[in-house]
């Protein structure tokens, strides 16, 4: 529901809610927040809630450190495993100087004004994710160790697979607090998850996936287990993905998944600093159905970029190469400019790669571009883009890549 001020402050007052977590991401996506009694909210919508910045990881504000956080009412939510008795809700923020104006490495507002830009043009984008994460047991003390919560495989059913309840539990915390999850199963590791959700536009997608994060460690932790995401947790099993499902519409009309895939491999490299953050993302990456290579077909899951068999307003690309610790902000807002980039200019579709890459020779590999393989090359190539550069204000790409 898309909640005014005035309707939070009268949620709140009529639902017992006694604390508001103010949320927000640092610029490597992850989520953070301040939590505040429910009496500051109209201080909180008038003029914003202050935070060190200078001790955000990121935000390289050493010398005038005060940030505002300005709730966005309309991302009113309540934390349904807090107690029922002084519930806590929480709401997502948009960064400002003191002020007022736009703080430059607050990926959130980057990925609204790409939307807001892309609308101006008669477009539309729809964003779906799909996070698979290991649960693994803690020790006596409740610290994570790297023992898988069980020894399941692909889509087992308990008893092998455990995960079942905790997937459960997760699931319906999410619809409680208005997430559409849309299928969840036991993915190939051991203790491997993985829960889909249904398509959203950019700003909710986003959203749900930072909040999606926190819903399954709480469970998960609630359950005496830990939920890691890291792209490859078990150096000898599959790492976890975050498959990013994306359509678009023009002027209300549905658009060919295929007008959004030129302009997506045209800029893959660059953009793949943003879609894998960390050093052990390039372990994962043309290992175990991650692609390698920079390549499209129909339905062939071997790809860097697949169209899944699918009808009506379902239809959609499927981008595989991102992990589960990107930043959803940053990665939509950079795939959207790189989808009307390919559309403006014209770029044409290449040939598709219809046979199994992962299989492929060596020789048939030869005539596809790959993705970066370590984290400096991805890096470099980020740092030194005309594109990236174009779309990342500087304050934020140069805390990003330092």
């Amino acid at each position: 529901m898309n909640y005014t001020p005035d309707e939070v402050m009268q949620y709140v007052s009529e639902e017992d809610v006694k604390f508001v977590r103010m949320a927000f991401c640092d610029v490597f996506g992850k989520q953070r927040n301040v939590a505040i009694m429910a009496g500051e909210l109209p201080r909180a919508f008038a003029h914003g809630i202050a935070f060190d910045a200078s001790a955000v990881p990121g935000f390289d504000m050493d010398v005038r450190s005060d940030l505002f956080l300005r709730p966005d009412p309309a991302t009113l939510k309540e934390l349904p495993w807090r107690p029922q008795h002084g519930r806590v809700a929480h709401m997502f923020c948009d960064i400002v100087h003191p002020d007022g104006t736009p703080f430059a490495a607050d990926a959130r507002r980057l990925l609204r004004q790409a939307a807001e830009d892309a609308a101006a043009q008669g477009y539309s984008f729809r964003f779906g994710t799909e996070m698979e994460f290991y649960l693994f047991r803690l020790d006596a003390d409740g610290r994570p160790t790297k023992e898988p919560f069980d020894s399941a495989g692909y889509m087992d059913v308990a008893p092998e697979d455990r995960g079942e309840n905790v997937r459960r539990e997760i699931c319906l915390t999410l619809e409680r607090m208005g997430i559409l999850p849309e299928s969840s199963h036991h993915e190939s590791g051991p203790g491997q998850n993985e829960i889909d959700f249904r398509f959203a536009d950019p700003l909710s997608a986003a959203d749900n996936a930072v909040t999606f994060r926190s819903v399954v460690r709480t469970v998960a932790y609630q359950n005496g287990l830990w939920a890691d995401f890291s792209p490859r947790p078990l150096p000898d099993w599959d790492g976890n993905g975050m498959h990013i499902n994306l359509s678009a519409r023009r002027d209300g009309q549905e658009l060919s998944p295929l007008l959004l895939v030129p302009g997506l491999l045209a800029h893959i490299r660059e953009l793949t600093r943003f879609l894998n953050p960390t050093a052990q993302s390039y372990a994962r990456l043309g290992r175990d159905k991650a692609p390698r290579h920079v390549s499209w077909s129909e339905q062939n899951r071997s790809q860097l970029l697949r169209v899944p068999a699918a009808a009506g307003s379902y239809r959609r690309l499927e981008l595989r190469s991102p992990d589960a610790l990107a930043n959803p902000y940053l990665a939509f807002a950079l795939l959207i400019c790189a989808c009307l980039d390919g559309i403006d200019r014209r770029l044409p579709l290449p040939d598709p790669a219809d046979f199994n890459l992962l299989r492929a020779s060596s020789a048939a590999l030869t005539q596809f571009e790959t993705l970066p393989a370590s984290l400096a090359e991805a890096s470099a190539l980020a740092g030194n883009s005309a594109f990236v550069r174009a779309h990342v204000p500087e304050l934020l790409l140069r805390s990003y890549l330092n």
